[in-house]
């Protein structure tokens, strides 16, 4: 696990100016019973615990959280948590998406506006802790506002609307998210794409302007919420990670977790 830069210090002991502070920096794990595809997803068990228990688990990996809380709607998922010692809050059953729940928990955490504020997702219980401290780190340069992470994709996985797409700018600022493939092969060139992974960092200032606008016309047309920010003027800092992430969709896809967890842990 890298080191925490908030409290460099040079050899002799004195605390290291020159090494620019990160802000505080919170988690929230967005967990809601209702589903479509697999209603009760967070409380399915995985090795015997529920899979909610084993994102807060491997997040609390990351030293630079000050705090990790599950946000839920559902009393069954809010009792689980509490005979599992996972710190939970009880929010709205109102909520149109995970973000809005990230939103309300950080608000009753009191969380200030220049905080950071990660939304974990909570059917990811592979999660690798160095993923949220390469998420965190841009946050030392105060214009950053938003991260997100993406990985190098082959062609073929491109090729899948599922996995979305995202091309960047010299700055790495994301330029446009697609489930389409981006950038278009024009001359026959099949690299170069870059797959986005749905974890994001807010400061939170940012993250209630976003949840106050309303929804965008190519958010609705791709179904991808972070266009909403592009399309108001937010940056979104993207981090290119090497690290693959697998969520559980299905009933179908424990199979695989299970297997990937008995391999990291």
């Amino acid at each position: 696990m890298p080191d925490d830069h908030r409290n460099s210090t040079k050899p002799n002991g004195r605390e290291d100016h020159t090494v620019k502070k990160l802000p505080p920096c919170y988690g929230v794990i967005p967990a809601r019973y209702a589903s479509s595809r697999f209603e009760g997803k967070p409380l399915v068990l995985i090795h015997g615990k529920p899979m909610f228990w084993h994102v807060y688990t491997r997040a609390r990996r990351c030293s630079l959280l000050t705090q990790i809380t599950l946000a839920t709607d559902d009393q069954r998922i809010f009792e689980a948590a509490v005979h599992h010692n996972v710190p939970v809050l009880m929010t709205s059953d109102q909520h149109r998406c995970g973000t809005e729940r990230v939103l309300e928990a950080a608000t009753m955490m009191k969380v200030p506006d220049h905080a950071v504020i990660i939304n974990i997702q909570g059917d990811e219980p592979t999660l690798e802790p160095d993923m949220l401290f390469q998420l965190i780190q841009p946050f030392t340069d105060s214009s950053v506002q938003v991260t997100t992470l993406a990985r190098p994709i082959t062609h073929e996985e491109a090729l899948n609307p599922d996995q979305v797409k995202v091309v960047v700018s010299g700055q790495s600022d994301a330029l446009y998210f697609s489930r389409s493939p981006i950038p278009y092969p024009r001359d026959g060139e099949n690299d170069g794409y870059l797959g986005h992974i749905g974890i994001y960092a807010f400061r939170m200032k940012t993250l209630r302007e976003y949840v106050a606008l309303d929804s965008s016309v190519l958010e609705k047309k791709e179904k991808l919420e972070q266009l909403r920010l592009l399309e108001n003027g937010y940056n979104i800092r993207v981090v290119e990670t090497e690290y693959v992430s697998y969520g559980v969709d299905r009933p179908e896809d424990i199979a695989l977790i299970e297997e990937v967890l008995s391999k990291v842990e």
